[in-house]
């Protein structure tokens, strides 16, 4: 009895509505898609983005800043200050050029000028110093040497004419990049050494007039057998200078005696 009391009740408790198919049922039924691809569709033109507003630089608002010096002034105060300047610097170069003339030794510019000079330097600018010591020479001084020549032994000596040993000296240093320091100087000094220790007369003033009559005798006797020109026996050498101012330019009203002043010394027995 128990046994078919329950059958019906759980007949009872069953849900009345249809029934849900699986999900993998449902699958199924979907439909499948086809494997041919879609017709391709018309493509738009791309679009292009638009274009960006040109952007302005922010304006400084701020004054421009001032240059520096002459190039900051206004045009009329420019011209003003460079005409100020000139007229300094003239100013300058003026009274530098007059000092020059007035402590430089006497020369042609200065002796035209000489009131100009001396209006201007004396007296807030007087100077008592010079620019040069001793001044610079303005004469031209050559030294000259002849002598006698034996050329065979016991015969009568023959004159031999005058050689200009300081054209050879010029000659020798000119248009030369390493001049001897012997050909510039040695004649010369020695030359002044001579005048220097000897009086009027060719005298000479102590010890040291003795030494420069041997010192320049030797380099005369050595410039005559240096070379070969002079062959024989050299019996007495004689000197002489010769000495003639130098020429005042062209522009200049200062007349110069030009006309060559020799002084000859004594024959010289070897």
């Amino acid at each position: 009895m128990e046994s078919n009391e329950r059958e019906p009740a759980e007949a009872a408790a069953a849900p009345a509505g249809p029934p849900i198919d699986p999900p993998v049922v449902a699958a199924a039924a979907a439909p499948v898609p086809s494997a041919r691809p879609p017709a391709d569709l018309p493509v738009a033109p791309p679009v292009e983005p638009p274009a960006e507003a040109a952007v302005e630089p922010p304006v400084d608002r701020a004054a421009p800043p001032r240059a520096p010096g002459i190039a900051g002034l206004s045009a009329p105060y420019r011209v003003v200050t460079a005409l100020a300047l000139a007229a300094v610097g003239l100013a300058a170069c003026g009274h530098l050029a007059l000092v020059f003339l007035h402590v430089a030794p006497s020369n042609t510019v200065s002796k035209q000028h000489a009131q100009t000079v001396d209006d201007w330097i004396y007296p807030e600018f007087e100077q008592n110093w010079k620019l040069f010591a001793p001044n610079p020479l303005q004469q031209n001084i050559a030294v000259e040497v002849r002598a006698e020549v034996r050329s065979t032994l016991g015969g009568e000596p023959v004159p031999v004419g005058w050689r200009d040993l300081s054209a050879e000296d010029g000659a020798a240093i000119r248009h030369s990049l390493l001049p001897s320091h012997t050909r510039q100087n040695e004649l010369r000094r020695a030359w002044d050494f001579f005048t220097g220790s000897h009086d009027e007369d060719n005298k000479p003033i102590g010890e040291r007039g003795e030494l420069s009559e041997q010192y320049l005798r030797r380099i005369a006797l050595n410039r005559l057998t240096e070379d070969g020109s002079v062959r024989g026996e050299i019996i007495r050498i004689q000197l002489r200078s010769a000495t003639r101012s130098v020429a005042a330019p062209p522009w200049s009203d200062e007349k110069t005696d030009t006309q060559t002043y020799y002084r000859e010394l004594p024959w010289w027995t070897l």
